[in-house]
């Protein structure tokens, strides 16, 4: 009951936030990735992301002091297109409940997903999935040198970041579940969008989106090819 009392006191803040605004979310999504990738010794192997199906980004994720499963999140989501010609249009998502690595006390963390296969994709692509649960999910690796380490991370779905304190990793997620946010979509696109069909390219990217779709592009420009 207590677990329940402070997670809805945690998604009532969450919604509350600016970044429930779609526009806002997505200029918060691309700050992220900008920063996390920019990084001089951190950040996501740019060979993962080019070899990446989708990536799912949860700007300040809303944590519950000393309460596990007590966390709310508001973020995007996107793939490559099945042309190979870049990124789809994203759809907004919801982050919650669940663990993330060892978290002690309230806060926000940064979340980064990097869905590696067809399995992860087509998980994402439903309005609702647990990561952990229906989704294999594991810690990604940082930095530029590990690119040369990540055949070791090719059999996950969807490898997992976390950025707290300034602090970029890797890191476990349990439990948590990733929801179709479908009011911010149909605020976003102006008319009801079906998240599939987002993810699928079948919409096009409003204008609010080009800022994080140029950041995805430049990111991912070694395209050696997604894995199947």
């Amino acid at each position: 009951m207590a677990t329940r009392f402070i997670l809805a006191l945690v998604m009532a803040a969450g919604m509350a936030s600016a970044k429930h605004d779609p526009v806002e979310r997505l200029r918060s999504a691309q700050a992220v990735l900008d920063e996390v990738m920019t990084s001089s010794k951190d950040g996501i192997p740019r060979d993962l992301l080019a070899k990446a199906h989708c990536v799912v980004i949860v700007p300040s994720l809303k944590r519950g002091a000393f309460i596990i499963g007590a966390q709310y999140g508001t973020g995007v989501a996107t793939c490559h297109k099945n042309s190979g010609g870049g990124w789809t249009a994203p759809s907004m998502i919801r982050m919650e409940g669940g663990s993330i690595g060892l978290q002690i006390g309230g806060g926000e963390t940064d979340v980064v997903l990097v869905v590696m296969n067809k399995a992860g994709a087509d998980k994402l692509m439903r309005s609702e999935f647990t990561l952990g649960g229906e989704g294999a999910v594991m810690a990604g690796p940082v930095g530029r040198s590990a690119s040369a380490e990540t055949d070791a991370y090719m059999r996950a779905e969807i490898l997992s970041y976390s950025r707290s304190r300034g602090v970029f990793a890797g890191v476990a997620i349990k439990g948590s579940t990733l929801r179709a946010d479908h009011d911010a979509n149909k605020e976003l696109y102006g008319k009801d969008a079906a998240h599939q069909s987002i993810l699928n390219g079948e919409v096009h990217a409003p204008a609010a989106a080009s800022g994080l779709i140029e950041s995805l592009n430049r990111y991912s420009r070694m395209e050696t090819g997604r894995l199947q």
